[in-house]
């Protein structure tokens, strides 16, 4: 009894054996992700030397002075970091201490994504929409003009981030607070831009509509807003860079969810790597955005390559 008591006592996970186990898994991940860097690195160059040897490549031979670039980068980080130290960890972390971040905390990463996206996707989506009926409701009508311009040039000029204390203090909550400014800082440059590109179209194009019995609506629908998209791209464009650097400011400091917020928290535990995975997660998710903007663009505005410079 007493020897399967003992084995059984033997057999029962202690602290210490559930430490020596999460720093076997710790460093086992860390292993993962040094090999998993240096494969990354070692592909990128391969990748770059393949695309300036072999021409036929095109996607590949026109990326190719930047993936061998990319991968020099990667090598000298890890050499200045990890090899030499030339750069003071823990402010400096290597490549892999970055990936391994990703890999142990892709959990919260993946929910802080969500939540920075939607949040981002809301406001700006709602700014964009009255940013566009506002500029086209500016450049069509002078009475629009004369009672929305000189609000605009009182309230435009002011960074959204200044209305943050009176936002948390109006709206009941953060995630609305949060809303509403990113939804100003992108309703603003969509609203001049549209309104420049209304403002400046051809009038050419109104007398020829109205000699072919054109209503007001088609001139607006038909005309005016098709002759003004490249300028409202424009300003889609501004406006999501605006949007994005609002997000992160009202999630660092009032909304307790997303990149900003997991951004905040690493800095405060001076966990720089996790701070530099943050960052990085946000310069590829705010990349992604533009490109798939740029893409939109391309696909609406296919007919208008002839005639606008890109």
């Amino acid at each position: 009894m007493r020897s399967a008591a003992a084995g059984e006592a033997s057999s029962r996970p202690t602290p210490a054996r559930t430490f020596l186990a999460r720093s076997a898994a710790r460093s086992l991940v860390g292993g993962l992700a040094a090999t998993a860097a240096w494969l990354g690195v070692a592909a990128l160059a391969l990748a770059g030397f393949a695309g300036v040897r072999f021409a036929g490549l095109h996607r590949v031979h026109r990326l190719s002075p930047w993936l061998i670039a990319l991968a020099l980068f990667f090598a000298a980080w890890e050499a200045v970091t990890a090899k030499f130290g030339l750069l003071p960890l823990p402010f400096f972390p290597p490549p892999q201490a970055i990936l391994e971040v990703v890999i142990d905390d892709r959990a919260l990463l993946g929910a802080g994504v969500f939540a920075s996206f939607r949040l981002l996707a809301t406001g700006y989506f709602l700014g964009a929409a009255v940013g566009f009926v506002t500029g086209v409701a500016i450049g069509w009508s002078r009475l629009a003009g004369y009672w929305i311009h000189p609000v605009l040039r009182f309230i435009g000029p002011l960074p959204a981030t200044a209305w943050l204390p009176l936002a948390f203090f109006v709206f009941p909550s953060s995630f609305s607070a949060s809303i509403f400014l990113i939804a100003l800082a992108t309703g603003f440059p969509v609203t001049v831009l549209t309104w420049s590109g209304v403002a400046g179209v051809n009038s050419a194009y109104y007398d020829i509509a109205r000699t072919l019995g054109a209503s007001q609506r088609f001139l607006v629908l038909k005309v005016a807003v098709p002759a003004a998209m490249p300028h409202v791209f424009v300003g889609l464009f501004m406006g999501l860079g605006n949007s994005f650097a609002v997000l992160v400011v009202a999630e660092m400091l009032g909304v307790k969810a997303g990149l900003g917020w997991y951004l905040q928290w690493a800095q405060g535990w001076a966990a720089y790597a996790n701070m530099y995975a943050a960052l990085l997660i946000m310069a590829f998710l705010c990349s992604g955005l533009i490109t798939a903007l740029f893409r939109l663009r391309d696909r609406l505005l296919s007919w208008q390559k002839g005639l606008v410079r890109w």
